[in-house]
């Protein structure tokens, strides 16, 4: 997959596609919708990008590709026995980047400081949309989707777990304390 994932779809197709799909498909959109807001990008599906790794795709496959699911890696880190070790997961949807501001207390800060590479079709979607790269990582998982809080023993494992699966992973930062009633994303 591109990297997008599923959340976010539908901003992204109306943030890069031209209005040729509108007249195409009047049914892939609300008639209500302001009609600045429909296709307002400059792409068109069967545009051609080179992706990293040297893969020539359209933007329609890009932007559209099917989501991979993480189930099977979770099954396999659970089965593992890793649980009593993993004090938090974010599936970084609904908030993107910022999701985790939902379930962290106050008095802590997550500091995502070993982002991985931007993937190619956030690149493009900010492009077509001027969006402000702060605004991408709170609306987009801006190519990762899913976080672990753990210790850093137990995210080895997962790193090593997720290879299996052809899957890469990282370490993208840590938590660590803030003012007592402070609760932060820094990236």
């Amino acid at each position: 997959n591109s990297g997008i994932g599923s959340n976010g779809l539908t901003s992204a197709r109306h943030d890069t596609f031209s209005k040729d799909l509108a007249k195409e498909f009047p049914e892939s959109f609300d008639p209500a919708i302001p009609l600045d807001l429909v296709y307002s990008g400059a792409l068109r599906l069967d545009e051609v990008r080179w992706v990293e790794g040297a893969t020539r795709l359209t933007i329609g496959k890009l932007v559209l590709s099917p989501t991979r699911t993480y189930a099977p890696i979770v099954k396999k880190i659970l089965a593992e026995g890793h649980r009593d070790r993993i004090h938090g997961m974010v599936h970084c949807s609904g908030g993107a980047q910022t999701k985790v501001l939902h379930f962290l207390p106050p008095g802590l800060q997550v500091v995502k400081d070993n982002m991985m590479p931007t993937p190619l079709v956030f690149r493009i979607i900010q492009e077509q949309s001027k969006t402000p790269w702060h605004e991408m990582y709170k609306v987009f998982n801006m190519g990762h989707r899913m976080e672990f809080y753990t210790d850093r023993a137990t995210a080895n494992a997962i790193i090593k777990i997720s290879k299996s699966f052809n899957v890469h992973a990282q370490i993208i930062g840590h938590v660590q304390k803030a003012s007592p009633q402070e609760r932060r994303v820094s990236i």
